[in-house]
């Protein structure tokens, strides 16, 4: 298959381009910048889409990069570089004389409300109720294809939790306070704590696009993106410490991730949700680090 990659070279990028291309598949990324196997973003809107079976956007602003202060400059490039991007694959899908069969956006589970009590599946309604949900919903809404351009091309939403791997994302600003003791828990530590290993995100993605639609729908597949483990930060940081052989004494209190991050971004942090991946799983799809425990140590060991 020959994919399209938006934001391949990014944390989640570069770990679904290695899976893609061991399977043999055929991978040009769609980037900021030129340069081999690479379009630009110029390119795919004045030239439309390059041949393909297959599409993905990852692209987006990190959401938690500590170089960054929250304030509207910052809010304004989470939405444009998530929105912005789905909608230029979006629409030169739609323009294709021969669209792909399979187009995947990853979004985020920041669409469930946060709560000690409440399960959310795929099939849990929802309407926006912050800042972060209301990205999630222009941002879905982006993806969307015109319903003649549906019946021949599967569409997939994958909803991640927090992506846990060595090179990248959370644990990569993590790691080296947890070896130097410093790690403990955001918050009260009772929060849900939805992640998912980075390579069964890129395994759950890559399926996506390999599994042709049948009946073609018009609406989109969800997926989240979680492991089948429900856990706390508590949890979390627990087996981190454990696995690590360090102490995890020292909570970081809300009020000081608040003013880290900046209220309306640290909810991500000292909030969760119990994020199920009911559809996930019933595609078939085989985990490789289901647990904590497993995850957390093919992390460490690398």
């Amino acid at each position: 298959m020959r994919i399209l990659v938006g934001g391949g070279s990014g944390f989640v990028g570069r770990e679904l381009t290695r899976l893609l291309r061991v399977k043999g598949h055929e991978v040009t990324l769609i980037s900021r910048q030129p340069g081999p196997g690479k379009i630009t973003w110029g390119e795919l809107e004045s030239g439309g889409l390059p041949a393909c079976d297959g599409a993905v956007n990852l692209a987006g602003e990190n959401i938690l990069n500590p170089l960054r202060w929250w304030n509207e400059s910052y809010k304004k490039d989470l939405f444009s570089s998530r929105i912005d991007t789905t909608k230029a694959l979006a629409d030169a899908i739609s323009a294709s004389p021969s669209p792909p069969h399979s187009w995947v956006l990853v979004s985020a589970v920041a669409c469930y409300q946060p709560s000690l009590t409440a399960e959310y599946t795929e099939d849990s309604e929802w309407t926006p109720f912050d800042l972060l949900s209301r990205l999630v919903k222009e941002w879905e809404a982006a993806a969307l294809l015109p319903e003649n351009v549906a019946t021949t091309t599967k569409q997939v939403i994958v909803r991640p939790g927090i992506v846990l791997g060595r090179d990248g994302g959370a644990m990569k600003q993590m790691m080296l306070p947890f070896w130097l003791g410093l790690g403990g828990t955001l918050g009260s530590g009772r929060q849900p704590f939805p992640w998912i290993h980075v390579s069964d995100l890129a395994g759950i993605i890559a399926g996506a696009l390999e599994t042709p639609a049948v009946p073609p729908s018009p609406s989109p597949q969800v997926l989240n993106g979680v492991a089948p483990a429900l856990n706390t930060n508590h949890e979390f940081t627990k087996e981190l410490g454990r696995i690590l052989n360090r102490p995890t004494i020292l909570p970081v209190p809300g009020f000081a991730l608040n003013a880290m991050l900046g209220s309306e971004r640290a909810i991500l942090l000292t909030q969760g949700q119990k994020v199920i991946p009911k559809n996930t799983l019933e595609t078939g799809f085989q985990y490789k680090y289901p647990d904590l425990t497993s995850a957390l140590r093919e992390i460490v060991r690398r």
